[in-house]
């Protein structure tokens, strides 16, 4: 394990089934400390149980406690021995927010959460994962672009923030942003 940086905010992207959720967990793992899953994805339907469920299966011996956290971010407050938050992941986080009952302010509310669990202060490592997006010249309703910005904005924002970025690529973490060692 390499020495670890306090305060260390940590945004992992990629595409659908890119890897980028089990290069999280590796990266989470990697620091000491308590460590907290905030999974974000509500189970809808039969499909979205079987992914939680895969997602549980992935890391149910890796040290992790879980806490589902389907909005308002700022409302979570982590046992204080927690160390190290493991966000899985803003996409569904954001889309929550966006076609839930409050959808206006959602990208302000997302912003003010993911800023509170990164100033707890026993909180030294903070992972987020999201999606990578981008409009790729298909047609899309005015909501589905409104989302595609939103995300776009939301991790753009992050990764000015953020002391290391990855993007994950078929399995693959490129370093984006950060040093190498991590």
């Amino acid at each position: 394990m390499e020495e670890e940086v306090p305060g260390m905010l940590i945004l992992v992207l990629g595409g659908g089934a890119s890897g980028k959720s089990a290069r999280a967990e590796d990266l989470a793992c990697g620091f000491s400390g308590k460590r907290l899953y905030v999974a974000t994805m509500e189970p809808f339907g039969a499909e979205a149980e079987k992914r939680i469920a895969r997602h549980r299966a992935m890391r149910s011996e890796k040290g992790f406690e879980s806490v589902d956290c389907y909005r308002e971010l700022s409302s979570l407050d982590p046992q204080k021995d927690t160390q190290v938050i493991l966000l899985e992941c803003l996409g569904n986080l954001l889309a929550n927010e966006m076609f839930g009952r409050d959808a206006p302010g959602c990208e302000d509310r997302i912003r003010r959460g993911l800023m509170h669990l990164e100033g707890l202060p026993n909180i030294k490592h903070l992972v987020v994962v999201s999606n990578e997006v981008s409009l790729d010249g298909d047609r899309y309703d005015p909501e589905t672009l409104e989302y595609i910005r939103i995300l776009n904005r939301l991790n753009g924002w992050l990764a000015d923030r953020a002391d290391r970025v990855e993007e994950v690529v078929c399995g693959i973490p490129l370093l984006l942003k950060g040093e190498k060692g991590v």
